[in-house]
């Protein structure tokens, strides 16, 4: 079992050979530093970093990135060394947040080689620092322990290398900070010149445009190797698009580890001197579904890697230029009369020059990824179709489950109205939790009952879609509602007769839902282990359910909140999925003791919100809620559908 470590808590390491696993959110630094008997850093080969990632037994990440993989074998540092502290610090000079009070609490983990965890500890009270110890693994009796540390720095990188008794801590804070700003910026390299009818490489692994098995939020499929990148699980190497070494094309292979057939000859041969004219399905697949599910990834790829190679030339730019506004200052004979002037106004010169190119090759990229999402988008299924889609006005109840769900649509401020769908596999790997608080996307005049309004519009919407994706009788749908507070928004799912039981209210009503399914669980979890899944009762209901919670944690005891909990982490598994519509600021006084519950979940806003980022090449999406257009009755009408197919069976 893990241990949830508080600060000062200590816990035995069953090994030497481990990995630290940290996750914020937002790129930051991960290093480590390696200190004696008195706690003092020897020098600064004792401090692992960005610009010198290995020392003996221990690797840390390259560069910056919202998500850190390090190694550590505790056998292989020196003798000499007591204790390994794992640091954290924000990156200096790239524009992002400047303390870590601006973000999610740290989230730590100690795990083995085989991925199983050891102990985790959640950063809380973090304000104005922008550098802190996070653990510190130690010596104690020939063995090794880990601590939750947690001190933090206000005055960064220098005040803690400084307090740890390190010579020259300044100067070695500024080579870290300059190794970290030169790897955000040449983190996408651009790839060979091609030609425009060249095919287009993809590799899609676990493919999915969101968290849980690739996206911006989440994990690593289709994405480069760790040690040339941020690290991450390993994926297939991908060739990117959108640099000036040729546009955006179309032919996409899709999956790699078998060979279906080719997409069909349907695109018409492009003009000399003219891209490819984009084509739905242009993708491979064993059918036009998957063929549009691999083309959508390809899409989002496509996107990352263009307006990654666009942010990292400006950024080259910039630093070119101030190197030669630095290098005019320098000499004295040139800081005055027209030499000087000549020389600033050629450096702004080519920096106009170096973006304009790079904006050029962007808006040809971008226009190309236009076309095809205008292609695309109409010939969306209605599992991957947006609610304002004619397809949803022939909707029919499926006899198959689909491969993917639509939970919104993603993009970046560059190019706001070229969105790409946001498709989840199925059945769903993780509870959703629609975020009823205030984010950095939310209205300032919208008030907290309007927020949470919108929250259970949205959960109804995507209650929806999982209802009108899966065959009738196959998905099932319950709803606490301790308070009552939801009544109209819930109408839709209560009216249409699609819900297993009537919403429950109160204490009792929050405790009997939660016992059903949490006996669920238990049942199928000592069937599938006993590999004697004839053995359920007759009378459990084998369908995936979906458990909607409205404002926890009004209604939740101690024990509840436990049971909860447990859905959220073994449930998934076994076809029990949560989804949370709750303000975690509501539940602060359980402090980090729900941190765990919140992780579990993806977290999804009502409104529109830059809060799911892809540390592969430091873009912070910005989602979309999947909603029906004003005065649309869409989702009644598909409701009332699926309500119909459940009461006949589906005839």
């Amino acid at each position: 079992m893990t241990a949830e470590l508080v600060r000062g808590q200590n816990h035995p390491l069953p090994g030497t050979r481990l990995e630290i696993r940290v996750s914020v959110g937002k790129p930051i630094v991960a290093g480590v530093t390696l200190s004696d008997e008195q706690g003092k850093v020897r020098g600064t080969d004792w401090v692992a970093h960005p610009g010198a990632p290995a020392l003996p037994g221990l690797e840390v990440p390259k560069q910056a990135a919202a998500e850190h993989r390090l190694a550590v074998d505790l056998d292989a540092v020196p003798e000499a060394v007591h204790r390994v502290n794992v640091l954290l610090a924000l990156p200096v000079g790239v524009g992002g947040p400047v303390s870590f009070g601006a973000l999610a609490a740290p989230f730590v983990a100690v795990t083995g080689l085989d991925g199983s965890q050891v102990a985790s500890y959640t950063i809380t009270d973090l304000d104005a620092e922008s550098a802190v110890v996070a653990l510190e693994l130690y010596r104690r009796q020939d063995a090794w322990k880990v601590r939750a540390v947690g001190q933090g720095y206000a005055g960064g990188l220098a005040d803690m290398l400084t307090d740890q008794g390190l010579p020259g801590a300044h100067e070695l804070a500024g080579t870290i900070n300059e190794a970290v700003a030169q790897g955000l910026a040449r983190s996408v390299a651009a790839p060979p010149p091609r030609p425009s009818d060249e095919a287009r490489v993809r590799a899609t692994g676990q493919p999915s445009p969101g968290p849980g098995s690739r996206g911006p939020d989440g994990a690593a499929a289709g994405r480069p190797d760790p040690a040339t990148h941020q690290p991450g699980d390993a994926g297939a190497g991908t060739t990117g698009a959108g640099t000036a070494g040729g546009p955006v094309n179309y032919t996409h292979p899709g999956r790699q580890t078998t060979t279906p057939p080719p997409p069909p000859p349907t695109a018409a041969p492009a003009e000399p001197g003219r891209p490819a004219q984009p084509v739905a399905g242009d993708a491979t697949g064993w059918s036009m579904e998957e063929r549009l599910y691999n083309q959508v990834w390809g899409m989002f790829e496509d996107l990352a890697r263009t307006m990654a190679a666009y942010r990292s030339a400006v950024d080259f730019a910039d630093s070119r230029m101030e190197q030669e506004l630095d290098k005019v200052l320098s000499d004295p004979r040139s800081r005055i009369g027209n030499t000087g002037d000549a020389a600033r106004e050629a450096a702004r010169a080519k920096h106009g020059l170096l973006v304009d190119q790079a904006r050029a090759a962007l808006d040809r990229d971008l226009g190309q990824l236009a076309a095809e999402s205008e292609v695309v988008e109409p010939a969306l299924p209605a599992p991957y179709a947006g609610w304002d889609s004619p397809v949803w006005q022939g909707y029919r109840v499926p006899m198959e489950i689909p491969m993917a769900l639509r939970l919104g649509d993603l993009h970046l401020p560059e190019r706001p109205d070229l969105r790409i769908p946001m498709l989840v596999r199925l059945p769903l790997e993780r509870g959703l939790w629609i975020d009823s608080g205030r984010s950095s996307g939310t209205d300032s005049l919208a008030d907290a009952d309007q927020l949470r309004r919108l929250a259970m519009d949205s959960a109804v919407a995507h209650a929806a879609r999982l209802l009108a994706a899966y065959p009738p009788n196959e998905f099932s749908v319950h709803v606490i509602d301790a308070a009552g507070t939801a009544a109209g928004a819930l109408a839709p799912l209560v009216t249409s007769g699609v819900l297993a039981e009537p919403p429950a209210s109160g204490a009792a009503g929050v405790s009997a839902v939660l016992a059903k399914l949490t006996q669920r669980v238990d049942l199928v979890q000592m069937a599938i282990r006993a590999g004697a899944a004839d053995a359920l009762p007759p009378d459990l209901d084998t369908a995936e359910q979906l458990l909607i919670v409205n404002d926890f944690p009004h209604g939740f005891d101690d024990r509840a909140v436990t049971q909860l909990r447990y859905l959220a982490d073994e449930g998934p598994a076994v076809g029990v999925h949560l989804m949370m519509v709750a303000d975690r600021e509501d539940a602060a006084e359980y402090g980090p003791l729900l941190d765990p519950l919140w992780r579990a979940l993806l977290r999804l806003t009502p409104v529109a919100d830059d809060h799911l980022a892809d540390p592969w090449v430091g873009h912070a999406w910005t989602y979309e809620p999947p909603m029906a257009p004003p005065g649309s009755q869409v989702v009644q009408q598909v409701l009332n559908q699926v309500g119909q197919a459940r009461r006949t069976g589906g005839r």
